[in-house]
């Protein structure tokens, strides 16, 4: 039983140090999902803030705006998905799988 304990104090020690570094990389990191074919792409950071909506000029012809509008929540929606995963499996590699109570609001 306290070995287990020790054990968490020692992850928890090694997670301080290593969590603002695993963060900085993930906020460097680009996550790009696209919709309708790849007529619409969004590229989002590991932030989950979107950095870059890219439309086929072929699609503008169209007139169709509500479609486009939801092709481009589509691919936003799918580049931030990879963006959450992406942070999701980091934090378990730091933890090494634990579940830590608070470690989802620093992501």
């Amino acid at each position: 039983m306290f070995g287990d304990i020790g054990k968490m104090l020692k992850m928890a020690g090694q997670m301080k140090v290593k969590l603002p570094e695993m963060k900085a990389k993930l906020a460097a990191t680009q996550f790009t999902a696209d919709a309708g074919g790849g007529v619409v792409s969004a590229t989002v950071n590991g932030k989950m803030q979107l950095v870059e909506v890219k439309i086929a000029p072929e699609v503008l012809g169209d007139g169709d705006a509500e479609m486009l509008a939801d092709m481009i929540k589509a691919a936003v929606s799918a580049a931030q998905a990879q963006a959450a995963a992406a942070a999701a499996e980091a934090m378990s590699e730091l933890t090494g799988g634990m579940k830590l109570p608070g470690m989802d609001e620093l992501m």
